[in-house]
């Protein structure tokens, strides 16, 4: 048995909560996943998954194999990227994920960090925040970008990158022209459009309502998402107008008939930091990515794309 692909196959059944996802995501079949698993329970003698019709989760005992098999995974990972490294050729993962409305941000990052290091393959997720910490004390992601307030671990750090600003998004006919900025628009105001908006369960949305009930006001959307290009396809196609930060402003603003009014009455702003957990500072590639972070073109690059966009 190679342990170390079956230690693989487990971090991957427990990320995905699927027998079939996991083992695609190994590229493996279902049969060799379930019997690399199998042959697991065997060397070391204990039930490691819960099994019915489909995957319930795992036994105690799984739990500590997969806490000890994560430790293995991360430090052969150190040792490829380490050795790649002394090369003079930084190789390796680095696993990252972000809040679907920080998710553009973290494309831009990741090129950036790809120019620099063509070696490195940033893999990129989309998540909540709860899983994004989760991820982050499991050892299953390197680094996030997402809502500090969020964070609770006292073991994972948090760099600000940006605070995160509201626009009220709609497109006009007629217009070709790229984003056209309005008049500032109090939420008042903004709760009056037909609004596409993100799901409650969604951190961007439980922002969204706060600023809403600060001034008396419950909107009543009439499309709910959980996807920020629905919500986008639903503004430049539904004629729905939609209340988004500036980071997915951004990648809309060439657009033509793209209409954008930033909200106040009042002001809302989150902060968006890069968070990540100490343990995994040893990772050359994680290394690279927090150099990155410091250089002035990355702080240029938040300041055109995130934040308070510059209405010009």
């Amino acid at each position: 048995m190679n342990l170390l692909a079956a230690m693989r196959y487990l971090a991957a059944l427990n990320a995905h909560g699927h027998f079939a996802r996991a083992a695609e995501a190994c590229h493996i079949t279902q049969p060799a996943l379930s019997n690399a698993l199998r042959a697991l329970e065997q060397e070391f003698g204990v039930a490691i998954v819960r099994r019915g019709r489909v995957f319930a989760g795992l036994t105690p005992e799984g739990e500590q194999v997969l806490q000890t098999g994560l430790e293995m995974l991360q430090k052969e990972e150190l040792l490829r990227q380490s050795l790649s490294a002394q090369a003079g050729q930084l190789q390796g993962l680095l696993r990252m994920a972000a809040v679907p409305t920080a998710m553009p941000m973290l494309v831009r990052f990741a090129t950036m960090l790809r120019s620099q290091h063509p070696g490195v393959l940033p893999v990129l997720h989309s998540m909540s925040s709860p899983d994004i910490e989760r991820g982050l004390e499991a050892l299953s992601l390197d680094l996030a970008l997402g809502y500090s307030d969020r964070i609770s671990s006292p073991r994972t750090q948090c760099l600000p990158q940006y605070q995160e600003h509201y626009y009220l998004l709609r497109r006009l006919d007629g217009d070709q022209a790229g984003l056209h900025w309005e008049e500032c628009m109090p939420w008042v105001q903004a709760g009056q459009q037909a609004l596409c908006l993100l799901t409650p369960d969604m951190h961007n949305r439980q922002i969204v309502q706060r600023a809403f009930a600060s001034v008396g006001v419950q909107p009543c959307p009439v499309l709910e998402t959980n996807s920020v290009q629905a919500l986008l396809q639903a503004v430049l196609e539904g004629g729905l107008a939609s209340i988004v930060p500036g980071a997915v402003l951004a990648t809309v603003r060439h657009m033509p008939g793209v209409h954008a009014a930033p909200l106040v009455e009042p002001v809302v702003h989150s902060e968006v930091a890069f968070i990540y957990q100490q343990a995994q500072v040893a990772m050359p590639a994680l290394q690279a990515a927090l150099a990155l972070m410091a250089l002035p073109a990355w702080h240029t690059l938040c300041l055109h794309h995130a934040g308070a966009l510059q209405h010009s």
